[in-house]
């Protein structure tokens, strides 16, 4: 039987939740949303349906706290880089950081971003987590702008212009589109184009 239910709980609830979260994702984006029944996964953890209906309600709610901890992941590896003295440098640190973690972490960025459970709309809580993944970049760019680098504007509508594009080329990426020895390059290329191309504004 398997045991990683109780091997976690001796660590506590956080791993507990942890350990249901990323075999769920696993089994979800392996096999299709067939493949993840609360049956089947509470048979992989080795712990009974019963705690699986309690901490998440059911599928939905399972689902919804799959999106909520990507995001989560994705605020906790943004907020982890060190701030650069340069604004703009930081800033390009922070895409990288983006697609760094994409990549560590492929499944929770399909959950997040590719609609992988067809019908699935996270909720109002899910959401708000998910906007608040980008709070340092944001910031980056609104350090960017108080230093004259980009011209004045919406910090938070310039920090979606580099997400949509950092995210185009990782989608590529993970697809299989951009060839390792190349997809790094390309992407540095991309970011910097991004940024030329707003400090160009200051002109």
């Amino acid at each position: 039987m398997n045991r990683l239910y109780q091997d976690a709980q001796r660590l506590g609830q956080e791993a507990v939740r942890v350990v249901i979260l990323d075999r769920a994702i696993n089994l979800l984006v392996a096999g299709g949303p067939s493949e993840l029944t609360m049956r089947r996964l509470a048979a992989e953890i080795g712990a009974s349906t019963k705690v699986l209906y309690t901490m998440f309600g059911g599928k939905e709610g399972l689902v919804d706290a799959l999106y909520r901890e990507g995001f989560a992941r994705l605020r906790r590896a943004q907020q982890n880089i060190e701030r650069a003295a340069d604004p703009l440098t930081h800033l390009n640190n922070l895409g990288t950081a983006y697609r760094e973690h994409a990549l560590a972490e492929p499944a929770y960025y399909r959950v997040m971003f590719e609609q992988t459970l067809p019908g699935f709309q996270p909720s109002a809580e899910a959401l708000a987590v998910a906007e608040t993944a980008f709070d340092a970049s944001v910031e980056a760019v609104a350090a960017c702008i108080d230093a004259d680098i980009f011209p004045k504007g919406d910090a938070t509508e310039i920090s979606k212009i580099f997400w949509a594009a950092a995210h185009g080329a990782v989608s590529l990426e993970i697809a299989g589109h951009f060839p390792p020895e190349l997809a790094t390059r390309r992407y540095e290329t991309l970011m910097k184009a991004v940024g030329q191309g707003l400090q160009a504004g200051t002109s």
